[in-house]
This record gives structure tokens, sequence and C-alpha cells, in this order.
């Protein structure tokens, strides 16, 4: 029996702030009630530290380098235009041969697949990719017995929250919080966390609403639950930063029947791993494009990864390229720009108090020592940290003649990894956009050609890896083509590809 999968995606949240990572300060039953009946991930990450790049290799098993998402953000869905202050406009990237939602795969094998209702996946996601994509999608709406993949995205404990829920009630004292070392010791910082975590007692209980709905559906123990964040946390030095408060999630996966549940599992896991491991668990084999691994389920990769990859380009309008590897134990980082602060001036983080306060603080030279690192320039070209004797990430390394060894291994690895997947940050964004926008739209797929034959009708595009979708009048939701079609029909059909325009629908027995 295939399973049904649910995913419980958190915004902007690192696993230092849950309680089955250590943290008491906040209780929080629902979340904790996974992690007892599953297996809480220790190691897992990012490929890059912002929301809409590390959804694009979620759904793709891609680095957003390889797939030309790597910047924040390509395509906008929340505005007519993008970035106009530096000339960006909203695009699609045409991502690589082959390369697809990976719900198209679970949608052919009768999947019922719905999203609730956050996409922004850097590109315009084509209508092959979801049976329902909206504030209502449910797998409640799903044909009797199907399997299912459904989507919940919790927005309460996003970034925003921080500024746009500071005078609501709080759920802890901002006086029980523990503020770490990178950051000053205040008034302001400590509100801030204490609004966090009041955040997560929010989210905690709207996850609890969508377990309560798997339990009284009799759905809870048979199905594989995912909670994850889509980034590391809210707060400066964690969104967009390369350090592990960026790139380290949260992820607790509850398997089909609590299958070992209450572990802990030290795998490094990726977000480019959700894709393949997913697909595998349907007992499909995942794409050989996919550059993730299958962790579990029936094709699941018996090599496991040694190193996480991670990149950071544009963020909103300010660009700051950096590139980094890690080791269970170590982490290095390459600079590009190094006399750009890590503090880049993006005007949507500097609406957060806390941003504002450790600003103010710095340009009057009254931040300390530690928390004033990530606002020096000009930055080190490369950076180096033992993550089990520093797992903060201040005391940089690279210079030092012991570490010399490792220096030089994770350069090395970082090199054959940016050179293997095409890394697309070494190319001016705007001269990608050219390359994709030669006349400053999107290609168009071609019409697509039928054959009639024995009363079936086959339907062909010029494109290989374009995905044919159908429709019969009435119908809601588009149809993956997967097989000749009776010629009794009447339909609508056309093709469809990431970073393509639709082509022409071809209309069959319609007026």
């Amino acid at each position: 029996m295939r399973p049904n999968i649910i995913w419980l995606v958190a915004e902007d949240q690192s696993p230092g702030f849950f309680p089955m990572y250590g943290d008491s300060t906040i209780s929080l039953p629902s979340i904790e009630s996974i992690s007892l009946d599953g297996v809480v991930f220790d190691n897992a990450f990012s490929p890059v530290p912002v929301c809409a790049p590390a959804r694009s290799a979620i759904i793709t098993g891609m680095y957003p380098t390889t797939l030309g998402t790597h910047n924040m953000r390509t395509y906008n869905a929340y505005s007519t235009e993008n970035q106009p202050e530096i000339g960006i406009p909203s695009y699609s990237p045409i991502v690589p041969d082959g390369v697809k939602m990976f719900t198209e795969y679970l949608r052919k094998e009768g999947y019922y697949c719905t999203n609730n209702a956050k996409e922004d996946y850097n590109f315009k996601a084509p209508e092959s990719a979801w049976d329902e994509s909206s504030k209502d999608a449910h797998w409640r709406n799903r044909p009797k017995d199907a399997p299912f993949f459904s989507v919940f995205n919790f927005n309460v404990c996003h970034e925003s929250g921080i500024w746009r829920q500071g005078k609501e009630e709080l759920y802890v004292s901002p006086d029980s919080v523990k503020v770490p070392p990178y950051f000053p010791d205040n008034e302001v910082i400590r509100h801030d966390l204490a609004v966090n975590y009041s955040n997560l007692k929010r989210l905690d209980d709207q996850i609890g609403e969508i377990i309560d709905q798997l339990k009284e559906d009799g759905l809870y123990e048979n199905s594989i639950i995912f909670f994850y964040g889509d980034h590391g946390g809210p707060f400066p030095r964690h969104k967009r930063a390369l350090y592990d408060t960026g790139l380290k999630v949260p992820l607790v996966i509850k398997f089909q029947n609590n299958l070992k549940k209450g572990t802990y599992d030290d795998r490094l896991f990726s977000f480019v791993d959700f894709a393949p491991t997913l697909l595998s668990w349907a007992g499909i084999a995942p794409p050989k494009v996919m550059q993730g691994k299958a962790q579990f389920g029936m094709y699941a990769d018996s090599a496991k990864s040694n190193y996480i990859f991670a990149s950071s380009d544009r963020f909103d309008e300010m660009y700051d390229r950096l590139r980094a590897v890690r080791s269970r134990r170590f982490k290095y980082i390459r600079n590009y720009n190094v006399e750009i602060s890590n503090a880049l001036a993006v005007n949507y983080r500097e609406q957060m108090p806390m941003m504002q306060n450790m600003m103010a603080l710095e340009a009057s030279g009254k931040l300390d020592s530690i928390p004033s690192l990530w606002f020096r320039t000009p930055k080190p070209e490369e950076e180096l940290y033992d993550l089990q004797n520093d797992p903060f990430e201040l005391v940089n390394l690279s210079g030092q003649i012991k570490f010399k060894d490792t220096l030089v291994r994770l350069r090395r690895t970082l090199d054959s990894w940016m050179e293997e997947t095409n890394d697309k940050g070494r190319v001016p964004e705007k001269e990608l956009i050219s390359n994709w926008l030669p006349n400053g739209k999107p290609p168009k797929l071609k019409p697509l050609q039928m054959e009639e034959r024995d009363n079936r009708i086959n339907l062909i595009s010029g494109r290989y890896d374009a995905t044919i979708i159908w429709k019969e009048p009435g119908d809601k939701t588009w149809h993956i083509y997967s097989k000749p079609l009776d010629n009794e029909l009447s339909f609508a059909a056309k093709a469809v590809r990431i970073g393509y325009e639709d082509s022409d629908e071809l209309l069959y027995g319609m007026e």
C-alpha cells in the first residue's frame, strides 16, 4: 500500500528553538508529539538560507545554482515588478533538460497532490504540478481511497512576524530567553527572541489542527509526516547567512506505523534529498537528473552524503556571493565580495527592531566584539570553522597552519562541486536573463501534434521534456497525459515546461 505523505512547513526557523533539540524555553506539544512518534534529524540543511531558492531545491531535487534559481527572488508572484531599482524583472529561469517538479511523477502514479498555500519556487509553477494549490487545498478533497501528498505551509513564524506581531501577547518572558553570543544582550534583543517563541506557540496550535484531522480521518498511523523549517531562523545572522544559524533546519519525520519512533538520526540531509526520498517512498525511481539522494524507501541510495553545499547570491536588492561546504565537523566559506559586510542593508529585514538596534549600536561603536564580527569589513576571503568546538562559528581557523590540510581539502571539494553542478552564480544575473529571455519574453512551446489511430489519440510535443496536460470541459484541474486518449472525448490539451510559455491549446471535439 502506497503511503500518504504530509509536509508541515515552518517558515524561518532554526532547530535550536525547539524542545526536541534541547531548548526548554517553551513547550510545543503538537510538534513534540510528532518527534515522540518519529525520528529527529540532527543534520538537516537548506542549500540557500532564504525561502524561494530553498523551495526550488525542495520541489525539484536540484541545487538552485544549477537551476538558475539561486537569487532571491527571480519569479515574483507577489508583484508585477521584482527589483526595478537594480533592473531585475520577474522571470522564470529555463531549468536544465529533464527537470520537473517532483509532484508530476506522483500525479502520474495516481497521487492526489495538494499545496496549502504558499508556492514561491523562484519560477512559475506549471499547471501540471498540483491537483489543488490554494488556501482550501486539502487531502479531504481527493477522490475516494486515492493516495495523497499534502503540503501545509505556516507563515505565522516568518521573519515578518517579529515586527508584525511584536505588540501581541507574549507566551514567554523576555527575561527567560537565552541570548546567543553573536547578539548583544539587551531589552530589544530579548523581546524579539520572546516574540519568536510566542510565534512558535501559535505555529504549534495550527499544526495541532492538522494532526487532529489526520487522526479523525484514521490516517495518522499509516502516514509519513515531515515537519521541517524552510531555512534557518528569522533573525540577523540567521536568515541570509551561510552559518548553521541560516542553513540548519529542524526536521522530524514520522514514518509509517511510527517506525523508529523516538529516535535521532545524524546523517547529513539536504533539501535536494527530499524529492528523491519522497518518490522512493512512493515506489517511484527518482529521475537521474536529480542531484539529491533518496535517503529511504524502495530506491534508497546506499552511499551517504559526506558534505552539505550551500550558496548565497542576491537577496532582494543586494548582491553578496558566497559559497560553502560543510562536513560533519568543519565548514568552509568562500567570500567573493569581501568589501561588503555580512550585515547587508536589506530593506525588508531593517523593519525588525533587533536589526535596527544592532545597526545603531554598531554605528555608535557600542556593539560588543563578538556581535560586531557580523558587521566587519573587509570580510575574510576564506572562513573555516570547527563546528565541534565552535558551534556558533565565531573563530575563523583559515589562517592557522595546523588546519591547512582541512582547508585545502574543503576548498577543492567546493571547487569540484561548483564545476560538476554548473554553478550559474559565476554568470552575472543580467546575462543569464538575456540568455533566457532573448526578446524580453520567455520562449514559447510549439503547438502539440496529434495522431489518431485505432480510436485513440496520441499527443506529441516538439520539446521532449515538456509535460503534456489535458482536461475535459468542466474539469477544474489539468490531468497529466500519460497514455493515448479515447477519440470520443472532448478535451483541451497543451504543453508546459518550467521557464517556457505554455503552448497554444489544442482543442478536440470542442467548439
